[in-house]
């Protein structure tokens, strides 16, 4: 929890080096949090699905919508890559391919241009 948490105390911090753990922990809970308010969503609708259906989820996408930027981007300096890298996942397939590449690599182990490795 301390990771989902530590990317929206940082949510505007673009700079700096992000581990896998703290992505991969900050990724598992966003999907937590979005799965369960998809389900609130659903149940709420009831009858008038035009009046609240994904209300909260939009409103939780836009909360975290900057987190998730920084966290990226942060993650991407960790593997000594510019954060511009993430305009690639706008190239449909391929490009979502390779950022999970990216993100799946491990730290580089010593300082980058980017700061000290952050283990």
């Amino acid at each position: 929890m301390q990771w989902y948490l530590g990317a929206f105390k940082k949510y505007i911090d673009f700079s700096g080096r992000a581990r896998r753990k703290e992505f991969w922990y900050f990724t598992l809970f966003n999907f937590i949090v979005t799965a369960v308010l998809v389900i609130i969503d659903v149940s709420m609708a009831g009858a008038s699905q035009k009046a609240t259906f994904g209300m909260l989820s939009m409103i939780y996408a836009l909360v975290v919508l900057l987190p998730s930027l920084g966290v990226s981007v942060r993650r991407l300096h960790d593997i000594d890559r510019s954060g511009w890298w993430l305009l690639i996942g706008l190239v449909p397939l391929i490009g979502t391919i390779v950022l999970l590449v990216f993100y799946l690599y491990d730290s580089n182990p010593d300082e980058n241009s980017y700061g000290v490795n952050p283990k």
